[in-house]
């Protein structure tokens, strides 16, 4: 699913999602739920009365995401944060008996980027030691939780907003986002068959002439060692690396003999 279905077709579902985060109390913990949204290509943030915001340390903690912080909206309430949306998930790890149905977060991206198609939606987070009231839990449709170890299921606010933004950017893209690397490629073009096979003769005659191999009988080290450069997949470059090393096994071994003549005729 890489497009949203319904009236804006070009903009991606991702773009229609909210993260709101209700009544937090340390700013350090919104811009780094700002930074883990940005790393996944989530940019709508609403805050519901935070204790400190704007502040330096939401800025610092957000290593870069600070314009997510800048277009942030604060609402007075979470009816306002939910206003226009037309699905709604709370984020929680308690379960609640008279909360909607509970859906892990994986199930969960799947089920909210597909109600992308009718409109805005919203994941909402609660404050970071109480966590969400049964009311503000009532207002969404779905309730969220990440599957943690039962024996210890506590997570940063941060942290829980990256688990869920990453799980939306997976189901975004079908679990094959698009990869980004500002690293040089390592890897050459496959050497061609000509390369390869100058590469086993040279080879060959490296071993035969330093006496690693016998051509009277030579059983079957050749086939396991194209057996084994097989498996490898030789890149061009590679072999380039591999005949400029037997060049320099030939250039020593010629030197060797060449030293030793010289001995034989000083003597």
């Amino acid at each position: 699913m890489n497009r949203a279905a319904g009236a804006d077709r070009s903009r991606l579902p991702l773009d229609r999602v909210r993260f709101v985060l209700s009544h937090t109390s340390h700013p350090g913990n919104i811009g780094a739920a700002a930074r883990a949204m940005k790393t996944m290509g989530l940019t709508r943030l609403l805050l519901v009365n935070p204790k400190r915001f704007p502040d330096d340390e939401a800025v610092a903690r957000s290593a870069g995401a600070d314009d997510l912080l800048a277009d942030a909206r604060v609402c007075s309430s979470v009816d306002e944060a939910l206003a226009d949306t037309r699905f709604a998930c709370a984020v929680t790890a308690r379960q609640r008996n008279l909360g909607p149905p509970p859906l892990a977060a994986r199930a969960a991206a799947a089920e909210i980027l597909a109600r992308t198609g009718d409109g805005e939606v919203a994941l909402l987070f609660g404050n970071e030691s109480a966590g969400l009231s049964n009311a503000e839990v009532q207002r969404c449709q779905r309730t969220v939780f990440i599957p943690a170890n039962p024996g210890y299921g506590s997570l940063n606010l941060a942290a829980a907003v990256q688990i869920v933004a990453y799980e939306l950017r997976l189901a975004a893209f079908d679990s094959q986002p698009p990869l980004y690397s500002k690293t040089i490629a390592f890897a050459s073009p496959p050497a061609n068959h000509q390369d390869i096979e100058r590469f086993y003769q040279h080879l060959e005659r490296v071993m035969i002439g330093s006496g690693f191999l016998d051509p009277q009988r030579p059983r079957r080290l050749l086939p396991k060692l194209r057996r084994l450069f097989g498996r490898a997949g030789l890149e061009h470059d590679e072999i380039n690396i591999l005949r400029g090393l037997l060049d320099a096994i030939e250039r020593q071994s010629a030197g060797r003999q060449i030293d030793h003549r010289s001995e034989t005729v000083g003597d």
